[in-house]
């Protein structure tokens, strides 16, 4: 998959012209908060070099994350944290996070390019699969938001030093799972997801308020969250 401008281009020929590229990261993570990123590139400063990040090396990602923000027209980042992502679902957390980034952008958008889902936004937008991998602006996105994410957990691990953070920043790597086993988890883990709960000796979590089994999931999505209960 080529990490182009294709995507960008037609909603221009639409006759849009703000167009921003909005992805999450850490959704998968046992520990934190879930962060998104938001970012309206110039036509006039353009960035080489932009791709998924995950396809990019750590020393790449800060350089490119600065490029970024400074020759964006636009740029943002949000998160929601592990309390709110228990109430409300990782899914729900990752696309509230996703608006709460488009909702700080100066100039705001008239166009969204997300990837794999939509936002509750009036505003047109084109959800794509893979779209941090085909769209520059929705990998630029992908970006700032995993450097972003990195920097917060290689905070935490000094704060926790005995979990690992700053290696495998959250995921449920072995490292981690034998540290959940090893000393539990703490207040910031996830306890809706099944890893962090099987090692707690305290029932801290109960389920999803009914409420917020209400919003609409994604094909899975009632699965995945009937499986962590």
């Amino acid at each position: 998959m080529r990490c182009q401008s294709k995507y960008e281009r037609e909603a221009r020929s639409q006759g849009y012209r703000l167009i921003a590229g909005v992805d999450e990261v850490g959704r998968g993570a046992l520990f934190g908060p879930v962060f998104a990123g938001a970012v309206i590139l110039s036509l006039d400063r353009p960035i080489r070099g932009l791709r998924d990040s995950k396809q990019l090396t750590p020393d790449r990602r800060e350089t490119l994350s600065h490029r970024i923000r400074e020759r964006a027209l636009a740029w943002a980042i949000a998160a929601i944290d592990s309390f709110e992502i228990d109430h409300i679902n990782i899914y729900q957390a990752s696309r509230l996070a996703m608006r709460r980034a488009i909702e700080q952008l100066q100039p705001a958008p008239d166009y969204l390019l997300v990837d794999a889902v939509t936002v509750d936004l009036s505003l047109g937008q084109r959800a794509l699969i893979h779209g941090d991998a085909l769209s520059q602006s929705i990998a630029a996105a992908s970006i700032i938001a995993k450097v972003e994410r990195d920097a917060c957990m290689r905070a935490w691990d000094q704060v926790f030093p005995q979990y690992g953070l700053k290696r495998h920043m959250g995921y449920s790597t072995e490292e981690h799972v034998a540290a959940l086993e090893s000393f539990g988890p703490t207040a910031l883990h996830r306890f809706s997801f099944l890893p962090v709960r099987a090692n707690c000796p305290h029932a801290l979590w109960n389920g999803y308020p009914q409420q917020a089994l209400l919003f609409p999931a994604e094909p899975g999505e009632t699965r995945k969250m009937a499986a962590c209960r």
